[in-house]
C-alpha cells in the first residue's frame, strides 16, 4: 500500500456519538478530512447511500475480497455480516491528499494502528454509562430489540478495550467531546487551532 496522510479512527459502542463527532469533524475544512466509507455485506437501513454510508456489497463479493488481501481491515461482527475498510478506498483520499478519518469498530480501529502505529490517532469514545447506550439505540428505532440487546452485549466487551486507543473521550456532554475531539485531531496533523 503507498503512504499518504494521517488517519484518524473513531471508535465506540454503537449509540455513543462517534458518528456525530466524526460527522462535526469532517466539516471542519482545516482538518483536511476526507472519510473513509467502510464496505459490508449488511442490507440498507433507511436513507443509507450505496458509496455515502458505507459499500454494500453481497456476502460472496466480501469473502472474495477477502481472499484477495483486499482489505486493511475486515470483520464478522455478526454471522455473514461483514464490515471492513478497502485498501483502494484510503489509497483513493490518500491521492486527494487528505487525512483520513474513520468510523469504525474497536477491533477494527485497533488493527488499523497496529499496521501504521505512526500515522494513526486512535480514539475511542465513551458513553456515559450502559443504561445511557441502551436509551440512545432504543430512541434511534432503527432496530429489533434482539438487536440492540445484542449490541448492548458487545459494547460491554467494547468498552474493556478502551486503554488500547491513543485517546479515551467520554462523552458525557456532546459540545465538550466536540471541542476535545477537534483539539485533538488538530494536535495530532500539526495545526494549530484558530
Amino acid at each position: 500500500m503507498k503512504q499518504g496522510g494521517k488517519l484518524i479512527i473513531f471508535s465506540a459502542p454503537s449509540g455513543s456519538g462517534k458518528t456525530t463527532i466524526v460527522k462535526h469533524l469532517l466539516e471542519q475544512e482545516e482538518l483536511n478530512l476526507a472519510f473513509s466509507v467502510s464496505a459490508t455485506s449488511r442490507p440498507k437501513r433507511g436513507k443509507e447511500k450505496h458509496g455515502v454510508n458505507y459499500y454494500f456489497i453481497s456476502v460472496n463479493e466480501f469473502k472474495s475480497h477477502i481472499k484477495n488481501d483486499d482489505f486493511l481491515e475486515w470483520e464478522e461482527v455478526y454471522r455473514d455480516n461483514f464490515y471492513g475498510t478497502l485498501k483502494s478506498e484510503v489509497e483513493r483520499l490518500w491521492a486527494e491528499g487528505k487525512n483520513v478519518i474513520f468510523d469504525i469498530d474497536v477491533a477494527g480501529g485497533l488493527r488499523i494502528k497496529k499496521k501504521f502505529p505512526n500515522k494513526t490517532l486512535a480514539v475511542f469514545v465513551k458513553p456515559p454509562s450502559v443504561d445511557e447506550l441502551k436509551i440512545r439505540l432504543k430512541n434511534r428505532s432503527t432496530e429489533s430489540d434482539d438487536k440492540i440487546n445484542m449490541r448492548i452485549a458487545k459494547a460491554s466487551v467494547e468498552l474493556a478495550t478502551a486503554p488500547q486507543f491513543d485517546k479515551v473521550i467520554k462523552n458525557y456532554d456532546l459540545d465538550v467531546a466536540l471541542n476535545e475531539a477537534h483539539k485533538l485531531v488538530a494536535n495530532f496533523i500539526g495545526i494549530e487551532r484558530k
